[in-house]
């Protein structure tokens, strides 16, 4: 993933993987590696509500290099400000996530990625100050987190075919159901569950949903 509009020589819709709510870093080094060595993955969003700002930095510290060792970007969710300090790629930022305008100038030169939910005015508004992603969902039940906005894929399918701006499309995204999301014109599909809970480990989920994503 990069900062980016989307343009002739994209690849296609891509992986992008988002931690889980809960674990253990050095373990967790080691299972990243794995996923990110079995396919194509654009980027990994470090997603973690009720750590501390330390253990944030710590997680970053331990998963960035995995990442950018293998050209994956890595984004911290909800904190412009953390993500800059701790030299990360960019940040995904919520509605309430703080000033959007502020953190697209703090964010210079690196990705900016807003939720949008299933809001077409909210994803013109992430587009005017510049947001280099904006995120639609859920599109399916998810237990990552309280389902309160439910999307549809024509918002992507609109989308795509307004604006050049990526999207991705994110909740309860498996292998099995993604396919109605690729056709419509995510660029990017965002999942937890799919990867790091998957029956054969996370390996098989990557390979799983890159699969998925080519036979669309």
């Amino acid at each position: 993933m990069s900062a980016a509009s989307r343009d002739s020589s994209s690849a296609g819709c891509r992986l992008y993987l988002i931690t889980p709510p809960r674990f253990a870093v050095t373990r967790f080094r080691e299972d990243l590696a794995a996923a990110l060595d079995a396919g194509d993955v654009a980027c990994l969003q470090l997603r973690l509500k009720d750590a501390t700002p330390d253990d944030v930095k710590r997680a970053t510290e331990t998963l960035m290099p995995v990442c950018h060792a293998r050209d994956v970007a890595f984004i911290l969710n909800d904190d412009a400000g953390l993500a800059h300090a701790l030299g990360c790629d960019g940040a995904h930022l919520g509605q309430t996530d703080g000033d959007h305008a502020g953190a697209r100038r703090l964010l210079e030169g690196r990705i900016l990625g807003i939720t949008c939910h299933a809001s077409r005015h909210l994803a013109m508004e992430a587009g005017e100050l510049g947001a280099d992603y904006v995120a639609f969902g859920a599109f399916f039940p998810t237990d990552t987190k309280e389902v309160v906005h439910h999307a549809a894929p024509e918002i992507l399918e609109w989308w795509s075919q307004m604006m050049e701006i990526p999207c991705v499309a994110i909740g309860g995204i498996t292998a099995e159901n993604c396919g109605p999301l690729v056709r419509a014109g995510a660029d990017f599909l965002a999942v937890v569950g799919a990867v790091w809970n998957h029956a054969d480990g996370p390996e098989a989920g990557v390979r799983a949903m890159n699969a998925a994503i080519g036979a669309a």
